[in-house]
């Protein structure tokens, strides 16, 4: 016998009702729909919301692709112990809370740390065997005519000194003889304050952690000489001359691999001039200086310089070079030593001239204070310029005879003077914080009060204050721990011969090198964090490079009224200072 289908069965019932027969014409129908009623009711309560299948669907990762996500098929953001721990928390919440789905864009649009290419050179820090360890540096090969080009045409460096004779010896200088016995037999060089380019580049090669790869560098160092090169076109030629090289440098470093892994945050340079000769504010010919620190590249990287400004954050004060250069840690040594051992018959000192075309000058009071004290030393130094103001010797000379060096600014905040004053253990005297101790925060103690006594330049100005007074009222004791800091000091704050290395001690150019590599680890370590001060106030760069290790915030300060800046077009009146420490930079020590 035939078996039925079930549907021919339904069928078959129709037709008998058809033919007269007692049954439901649409029984078959309905049944079929509850049938898949049912069916869909309970493939939804155990498929979908059970979760019985997630784990066998394709997950997905976020790629990153211009700043924007995208998701494929790698691996579910919303993982298995996600979604375990949000079936744990719906059970166990009382009463039951709808939770909305919300995507967290942290996490979605945080790159994995491994993806950023510096992460080889973070990673070295943790192989103890390797001395190197977080300290490699990266040199650009740079063409000759950023560097070496410039010393082969010395004679044009500057438009009064010729400068042929300041680069020789890797920078330093003429070797000075000890004819007065001021100085050490060994050690002593005629150098140039704006020497700082060769100097530090000549020391660079020196550096026990190079590296041909980029990929292990803490920082990259970028060989270009800008402060000879600004000082060729400074006066006479127009701004397109004075930018060219530095629009050619960042064209160069731009296509380099190298610059498309921060955008150039990792790159530094150096400059052994003041910041305002490389800040023009426009592209009239009459402004001062080229606009390198203003070109968004030139923003990008570190530029160390011998003056940096207080209201912007891509450069940073090192020390002017002085007359000493040890190529032993032993020089160091005995010439601290003696500097302890020497009896100081000055209380206190100036070495300078006064400036009268400058209203805002306190030179000219100094000069008068010292004048009339019979504990104070002069060494005045007229516009057409002294005999004594050219001689290192009878400079340091005055400078070892003397308790402490007064340090007014020159035409500029800064002076080379201050940095030869403490070479001779001679505890200085600043009237402006922007002197030193806003300057030159990687190399001098933050407790400026430790090594330096601080006397406001307004005080001098009103005739408050009686210089010989106020340092008189220091205690022996007092003013001997602080000469002690000072020649504690001395190995930071000078530049050892680029053509040795000291043994243990660390010298402005390593200080230099460590105070750049913290600032592009810290930088890397906030990118891979994801963190960002969106508060930051570049204005007020001076406040954030005196706080303490781990502080942010930045508040009212007693320094406040120093660098406000007026309406009255300060920038130009900085340019302005620049210009004038160019016309003195010959016959005068400033």
């Amino acid at each position: 016998m035939r078996r039925r289908s079930p549907t021919s069965q339904c069928s078959d019932d129709s037709m008998e009702k058809g033919q007269g027969k007692n049954h439901h014409p649409r029984i078959c129908l309905l049944a079929s729909l509850s049938g898949l009623f049912w069916f869909l009711l309970l493939y939804f309560h155990f498929v979908i919301l059970g979760g019985n299948h997630v784990q066998d669907s394709p997950s997905l990762d976020p790629v990153f692709l211009q700043g924007q996500s995208i998701i494929t098929p790698q691996s579910n953001p919303l993982n298995r112990a996600t979604i375990r721990s949000a079936k744990v928390e719906k059970m166990n919440a009382q009463p039951p809370v709808i939770r909305p789905v919300v995507s967290d864009n942290s996490t979605t649009r945080r790159r994995d740390p491994e993806s950023y290419s510096f992460m080889r050179a973070l990673r070295t820090v943790e192989n103890k065997s390797d001395p190197c360890g977080g300290r490699y540096i990266y040199v650009h090969d740079l063409p000759p005519r950023f560097n070496e080009d410039m010393l082969k045409e010395c004679k044009t460096l500057s438009p009064w000194t010729n400068m042929c004779k300041f680069t020789a010896n890797a920078g330093l200088g003429p070797q000075m003889e000890n004819a007065d016995g001021v100085f050490s037999n060994t050690g002593w060089y005629a150098t140039n304050q704006f020497a700082v380019d060769v100097i530090f580049g000549n020391r660079m090669k020196q550096y026990e952690c190079l590296t041909n790869d980029s990929s292990l560098a803490a920082a990259i160092f970028v060989p270009f000489y800008a402060g000879f090169d600004i000082a060729r076109y400074l006066w006479g030629y127009n701004t397109s001359m004075r930018d060219a090289a530095s629009l050619d440098l960042v064209d160069w470093l731009q296509k380099r691999p190298e610059w498309s892994i921060m955008g150039g945050k990792d790159h530094f340079l150096v400059a052994g001039r003041i910041t305002w000769d490389f800040r023009r504010l426009s592209d009239s010919d009459s402004d001062w200086g080229n606009k390198l620190l203003f070109l968004p590249a030139g923003g990008n990287m570190s530029m160390l310089v011998v003056e940096s400004s207080p209201w912007n954050a891509n450069d940073f004060g090192i020390p002017y070079p002085t007359y000493f250069h040890p190529a032993k840690d032993a020089e160091v040594f005995v010439w601290q030593d003696r500097m302890r051992k020497l009896e100081r018959k000055w209380l206190f000192c100036f070495a300078g001239g006064a400036r009268p075309d400058n209203p805002k000058s306190i030179r000219g009071q100094i000069i008068d204070q010292c004048k009339e004290s019979k504990v104070c030393e002069l060494l005045k130094c007229g516009q057409s310029g002294e005999s004594k103001c050219h001689s290192p010797s009878s400079i340091m000379q005055m400078f070892q005879s003397s308790l402490f060096c007064l340090q007014p600014q020159g035409d500029s905040y800064t002076r080379r003077s201050a940095f030869d004053a403490m070479l001779a253990g001679c505890i200085p005297v600043f009237f402006h914080p922007a002197s030193a101790y806003t300057q030159y925060t990687w190399h001098l103690p933050k407790n400026y009060s430790s090594f330096s006594v601080f006397i406001s330049e307004n005080d001098v100005r009103k005739k408050n204050i009686s210089i010989e007074e106020r340092l008189s009222q220091i205690p022996p004791e007092k003013a001997k721990e602080m000469r002690e800091v000072v020649i504690s000091m001395i190995p930071r704050l000078i530049y050892a011969n680029p053509r040795s290395k000291l043994e243990t001690l660390k010298d402005a150019f390593d200080v230099s090198v460590q105070a750049v590599i913290k600032k592009v680890t810290m930088l890397r370590k906030d990118i891979i964090e994801d963190r960002k001060d969106d508060n930051f106030i570049e204005e007020l760069s001076w406040k954030y490079a005196l706080l303490d290790e781990g502080q942010t915030q930045i508040g009212a300060h007693e320094w406040d009224p120093f660098f406000e800046k007026p309406k009255d077009g300060s920038a130009e009146s900085e340019a302005e200072s620049a210009k004038n420490s160019w016309k003195n930079e010959q016959g005068q020590h400033s």
